[in-house]
């Protein structure tokens, strides 16, 4: 029994240091795996070893869990990686990167608040960090900024994509943007059924699609030429004229993964076998993702040159008689301790590019950079609707529109790829309304002035039916001006600054006439009294505006009141409220000598017209609301007539004040 006992014991301690054996060489599959690059390999032979370790071994547990969450942050499994990294933390991680990685992972996931107590752990610890400085930022300025969206208007590209695979980088072929190109995994001959190391999912080639007679896409086909072979191939870039095609060929022999750019020149409609591009020395740097300047003088590229800033940097080569100059690093105004890729030249100089190291919604985001006259740059995100949490990259314009498109694997279940379109519509600005007289008929012969700020000086007549519409610029400040022979001018402000919708102003203009008595509408006296009361005050500074707009003229204030009392008393009281009107006139700035009293009393009944016939229907025109009218009225009727008698009227009694 004894010797059976000690055959077990031996044969369980062979099985533990077999099992041992098998994790150790497992783990050293992984971290070469993991040192080259080819993640999604790694990550499988992490998650296979890790069940082979002891519980009790919590420094290779807490150190497999954090290797592993990486690949899965690296290939865009941020929810795989979230899980990974907190059983690290569980078992008590050493390596604090692992609070950094999975608040990056957590920010990528929208959990902004787990992100923020990751972020503010490894802070403590490391304070300089930029990385995290910026990432506990967004935590804060995200949410706001999804209060806020762009004018951007953005699509899915039905036409540009595919239904189960990736497709990227879209590239227009010239500046003509009659031809695009786009970076796709969804296979030709040359790779159908391999898949990479690095993401698991196959290899990408080049396709290209062009605009038909109709100016619509057609069907995509792989690009002509030696372009597509067994390797990855992607992320290209087109000279201005399109003759000159750059792109990244990523190659997987022996275990080793390196990504180098390649150039091939268009000539009597064939392109030419792709050569490689040297930039660095040392063969060994990986280098991908060119963009060429508009003038060609530039290259633009991804490097992992360790003389970088982290991660991925943004380098540029200065083109020279002898082909590409020393590279340049961007600087740390573009490049962070995270990765900066995709870039992208305007004409105008304005670069574009992907980063998961500037401020941003999590994962990839597009950036806009522009640099002043000393190199300095500003770099801002282009925010939502452009960016989310999912990777956002690779954006190209048509020619010098604001719209192209883009690539996000925003809500994809499996993390393909897509490619939409973006479009900032114009803004667009104009002015529109009608003119009429006092009593709301249209002038037809009137003029519109429009005069702007930025020196627009526009002149029109308006239609038979009164109305007219003028276009606006943005940014400027305007001054209407509605005239017509025989009436007051009247004078509208409004301006276009600061407005980011477009927006169409309404500016109806009512002309008082210069030869015959106008109603003040709305001007109210207390019963039986002069004194004005606070309803009146729209109508009083209506009338301040129209002695202002037309400074050359003098004006009769004339106040009536119904049959109601004396005709002493109606005279008496009349001649004050005029003189009521007057005195806040006067107040307000207005010349006393421009302003005349007069008070009528119950001396000038109304004479009913048009408008009053069509609002009461027991009027007619021409009847005259006098006392002996009134008594065949009913008591509520009789109401009415005195309130339409009980009014305030001015008349123009001279238009050359202080011309001579």
């Amino acid at each position: 029994m004894k010797k059976i006992i000690s055959k077990i014991v031996i044969l369980l301690s062979v099985s533990v240091l077999l099992i041992s054996c098998g994790v150790e060489a497992q783990l050293k599959k992984a971290d070469k795996r993991y040192e080259i690059g080819e993640y999604y390999v790694a990550a499988d032979l992490y998650r296979k070893a890790q069940s082979g370790i002891s519980s009790k071994e919590r420094d290779k547990r807490a150190n497999v869990n954090l290797r592993l969450g990486d690949c899965y942050r690296i290939i865009n499994n941020h929810k795989k990686a979230t899980r990974a990294y907190a059983q690290a933390i569980r078992y008590k991680c050493k390596d604090s990167t692992v609070y950094l990685n999975n608040a990056l992972s957590l920010q990528a996931l929208g959990n902004y608040q787990e992100a923020r107590k990751n972020y503010t752990i490894y802070l403590e610890g490391h304070p300089q960090s930029e990385l995290a400085q910026k990432g506990l930022l967004a935590t804060i300025e995200v949410p706001v900024w999804k209060k806020t969206p762009t004018r951007y208007v953005i699509k899915p590209a039905d036409v540009l994509n595919s239904r189960r695979n990736s497709d990227f980088a879209p590239a227009f072929m010239g500046t003509d943007a009659q031809s695009i190109v786009i970076t796709s995994n969804r296979g030709t001959t040359s790779t159908k059924g391999k898949n990479s190391s690095i993401t698991g999912v196959p290899n990408n080639d080049l396709f290209v699609a062009r605009k038909n007679a109709m100016n619509k896409w057609e069907e995509l086909s792989p690009l002509e030429g030696e372009f597509n072979t067994e390797d990855d191939e992607g992320a290209a870039s087109f000279s201005s004229d399109g003759k000159i095609l750059y792109f990244t060929r990523c190659r997987s022999t022996a275990g080793a993964v390196g990504a180098e750019i390649y150039s091939s020149q268009r000539s009597g409609g064939q392109w030419t076998a792709p050569k490689n591009i040297r930039l660095f020395q040392d063969s060994t740097i990986s280098v991908a993702h060119p963009a060429v300047s508009p003038d060609g003088k530039y290259l633009y590229f991804v490097s992992d040159n360790p003389q970088g800033f982290g991660g991925k940097d943004i380098w540029r080569a200065e083109k020279t008689d002898e082909g590409w100059g020393v590279p340049e690093n961007l600087g740390n105004q573009i490049n962070t301790e995270g990765n900066e890729m995709f870039p992208y030249v305007r004409y105008d100089g304005t670069l574009y590019f992907s980063s998961n190291g500037h401020v941003g919604f999590g994962g990839l985001d597009i950036y806009k950079a522009t640099a002043d006259s000393l190199g300095n740059w500003k770099v801002e995100n282009m925010k939502s609707p452009i960016n989310t949490l999912y990777d956002d990259f690779g954006i190209t314009f048509e020619g010098q529109a604001e719209r192209g498109f883009f690539s996000s694997n925003r809500n994809q279940s499996r993390g393909y790829d897509r490619i939409w379109s973006f479009d900032l519509p114009e803004l667009t600005y104009a002015v529109e309304g009608k003119v009429t007289d006092e009593k709301g008929e249209a002038l037809s012969d009137a003029t519109i002035k429009v005069v702007g700020t930025d020196g627009q000086n526009v002149k029109m007549k308006t239609k038979k039916d009164g109305t007219f519409r003028i276009k606006l610029n943005p940014n400027t400040e305007y001054v209407m001006l509605a005239s017509n022979r025989g009436y007051l001018n009247q004078v509208n402000k409004l301006t276009t600054q600061n407005l980011n919708q477009s927006k169409l102003f309404k500016a109806n203009f009512k002309l008082a006439s210069i030869n015959k008595p106008i109603q003040i509408d709305d001007i109210f006296y207390e019963f039986g009294q002069w004194t004005l009361t606070l309803d009146s005050e729209k109508a009083l500074k209506g009338l301040v505006k129209m002695l202002t707009d037309n400074p050359n003229i003098a004006i009769e204030i004339a106040a009536h009141t119904d049959v109601l009392g004396t005709d002493e008393f109606n005279m008496d009281l009349s001649e004050k409220r005029a003189k009521s009107v007057v005195d806040y006139l006067i107040q307000e700035g207005i010349d006393p000598d421009r302003l005349t009293v007069k008070g009528f009393g119950e001396s000038m009944p109304v004479e009913v017209d048009k408008a009053l016939a069509e609002r009461y229907k027991f009027l007619k025109v021409g009847d005259v609301l006098n006392e002996p009218f009134l008594k065949n009225l009913s008591e509520e009727q009789r109401e009415i007539v005195n309130q339409i008698n009980r009014r305030t009227q001015f008349r123009v009694t001279k238009t050359t004040y202080k011309l001579y």
